[in-house]
């Protein structure tokens, strides 16, 4: 008789039931990317990214005008990681726990556990790629969004940022973390009444669906940024509106991706893109000139919420590539989460005397558009 994993699926369904529960919030946010799935790990994927168009005066004349050039840059995504939770038996633990009544449930929480590792992984490398390359900040460093009553400027002031930069309005999230969404549902009371908010499901469930036009998320995944050691630091040279790599000179310690940065005379809250020898990258041009000599701050730590539109993060999962001709497993099936979008691979090794269940996938997350990224401060 041939093997299959039919006899297993009520099991693996089960478990799904358990991790569909999880808080996942910037996985169902983001945009998934097929096209970032057929690469190899680690393969380039270059995906295309144009600069601004320049307009030019209406002249008539016997020919059309020798224009219209421009600059199609690109950013490169790939398959970053290949991971899997594998889940052995053997022979006599199967036999004890089966006469004890309990391998059922056993082997259902094993699977809850390792597809839970999986969606925790991936949620956790949406957020960190995220924070890392948004463009600019809002809110105070160690001071957790929406803490005032009846406030909603962290509200208008994060989709200000998104803004100013152009994101496309018609699919913008907002992910907050623990502290955030906690202030959230403990001091907009505005939002649990129906006759100003407009809805009940604040007040009956919790989460709501639209708030400014951001689509509001929770996700465990938001964690601390730690801010690197760099101190006295001040600028070297002179460097117009619209530039994103800054010479700096003086000043030791560390500037680290995701930090945030000020410069004297401008309270914008850039986000760093690190620091390489003399140049500091921004993740977004600057919004006001700096002059030379101009003092560089850098920020505290803090905890990143984050806003963006879907688009500006793409999300590549798929099942681990097999060789031609397939591998030693006697069976594979996949189970698809309802909840996250996220397929699992499910496959059975048999053996001398045991079985390795393994639950597996494949994926890369890329921030292609810095600009339409923000962080609200916490």
């Amino acid at each position: 008789m041939a093997n299959n994993l039919d006899g297993l699926l009520p099991t693996l369904y089960a478990a799904m039931d358990i991790v569909s529960r999880e808080i996942t919030g910037f996985i169902p946010a983001v945009t998934r990317d097929t096209g970032i799935a057929r690469a190899a790990v680690g393969d380039d994927v270059k995906i295309p990214v144009t600069t601004v168009a320049e307009a030019q005066d209406t002249k008539p004349g016997v020919t059309a005008p020798d224009a219209g050039d421009g600059e199609v840059g690109n950013v490169v995504a790939k398959i970053t990681k290949s991971r899997n939770v594998p889940i052995r038996w053997n022979g006599e633990e199967t036999r004890s726990l089966q006469n004890a009544g309990t391998f059922g449930q056993i082997q259902t929480d094993r699977f809850a556990q390792a597809m839970r590792t999986l969606v925790n992984e991936v949620e956790h490398d949406c957020w960190l790629e995220a924070y890392k390359h948004a463009s600019i900040g809002y809110g105070t460093a160690g001071k957790t969004p929406f803490g005032t009553a009846a406030d909603m400027t962290d509200f208008a002031g994060s989709l200000g940022i998104l803004e100013r930069n152009g994101a496309p309005r018609n699919d913008l999230q907002m992910v907050l973390g623990h502290a955030a969404i906690g202030n959230l549902r403990g001091k907009q009371s505005g939002l649990f009444k129906v006759n100003e908010a407009g809805r009940d499901d604040m007040l009956r469930n919790g989460m709501t669906d639209r708030i400014m036009n951001f689509a509001i998320r929770h996700s465990h995944a938001v964690g601390v940024h730690l801010k690197g050691g760099g101190a006295g630091y001040a600028v070297d040279g002179a460097f117009d509106a619209g530039k994103s790599a800054v010479a700096v000179t003086g000043g030791t310690g560390s500037i680290l991706d995701g930090d945030i940065v000020t410069f004297a005379g401008d309270d914008t809250k850039y986000v760093s893109g690190g620091l390489s020898g003399s140049t500091l990258a921004l993740n977004s041009g600057l919004i006001l000139p700096v002059p030379d000599k101009s003092a560089l701050s850098l920020g505290n730590t803090y905890v990143p919420n984050l806003v963006f539109s879907r688009s500006a993060i793409a999300l590549a999962t798929r099942a681990p590539a097999l060789p031609d001709g397939g591998d030693s497993a006697d069976d594979r099936t996949q189970i698809v989460d309802p909840v996250t979008g996220l397929a699992f691979e499910i496959a059975v090794y048999r053996q001398y005397k045991q079985v390795v269940y393994e639950v597996s996938l494949a994926w890369g997350v890329k921030a292609v558009t810095s600009r339409h990224i923000g962080l609200l401060l916490g």
